[in-house]
């Protein structure tokens, strides 16, 4: 068994599904969530964790993002758009969520040998694999050019992008989160991040590079499979996917003692939104 096999099978899965409840949801509270659960889980006393959410239209932007020279006129964009924006704690680039997006978080216990960072990548695209291996179309892992947010771990079938993976370590816990626009269109997407950038930047020149987005080379799931797939389809893949890798797999929600920890890293965030804005 490979090392990204290793990772993935886990005695104990426990599955927090929020991709529904998620909607309702402060989007900071996701990434809120996902820093208590590495707390948590790297501390030992819950077990390895996976975690569903889908949250309504927002922009989240990475650190770098906001310092934009004309970061004002690209939010103000944004909400003329109807959507949202918030900065997130970890790196990388501005992403899109909405109702059309799947997002997941794997939460692993970093024990003794610690789990370089291209091991949980790697653990999360064969992940990604085996719940879509029906459809025999080869899913690759590497850096599309002209999509927002672009790294190394792009997922994308013919060269066309359907997902990106981040991770994120607190406490001897690591965070593989990846994002899967499951259904509509995944160039839309991509020409909001565009205008956002068009605005926020106007051209000018700047120390940082941001990407140049080309809308042709992002599209979502259901578009590059030809087939409907809802975010409930693709929970039930990922659930049958997960089992496949422990002894026991349930649904839970946080337990009593991550609570006062979730109130911390939320307010955290909180706080950390309200400086950059």
């Amino acid at each position: 068994m490979d090392e990204a096999q290793e990772l993935l099978y886990q005695k104990e899965w426990r599955v927090i599904d929020q991709s529904v409840t998620g909607l309702h949801l402060d989007p900071l509270q996701s990434f809120g969530m996902d820093d208590t659960l590495c707390a948590s889980v790297g501390s030992g006393t819950t077990p390895a964790t996976a975690r569903a959410w889908v949250h309504h239209n927002t922009i989240v932007l990475g650190i770098q993002d906001t310092r934009l020279p004309y970061l004002a006129d690209g939010l103000t964009y944004l909400k003329e758009q109807n959507y949202h924006y918030i900065v997130r704690n970890s790196g990388g680039l501005a992403v899109v969520l909405d109702e059309g997006v799947l997002n997941l978080s794997l939460i692993f216990p970093e024990k003794e040998k610690g789990i370089d960072i291209n091991r949980g990548y790697e653990a999360m695209f064969q992940l990604i694999k085996e719940m879509f291996a029906d459809f025999h179309q080869e899913i690759e892992a590497r850096e599309i050019e002209g999509s927002y947010c672009p790294g190394s771990y792009d997922l994308s079938i013919d060269g066309k992008k359907f997902a990106g993976i981040s991770q994120r370590r607190i406490r001897n816990g690591v965070a593989v989160q990846i994002y899967l626009c499951v259904k509509d269109s995944g160039s839309k997407r991509a020409e909001l991040v565009q205008n956002f950038y068009f605005l926020a930047q106007k051209g000018e020149e700047t120390k940082f590079k941001y990407p140049f987005i080309n809308p042709s080379v992002m599209e979502s799931l259901s578009e590059l499979l030809g087939v409907s797939l809802s975010i409930q389809d693709v929970m039930l893949r990922f659930l049958q996917a997960l089992q496949k890798k422990s002894e026991t797999l349930y649904m839970g929600q946080l337990m009593d003692q991550e609570w006062p920890l979730f109130e911390e890293y939320y307010q955290r965030i909180i706080e950390r939104n309200e400086k950059f804005f």
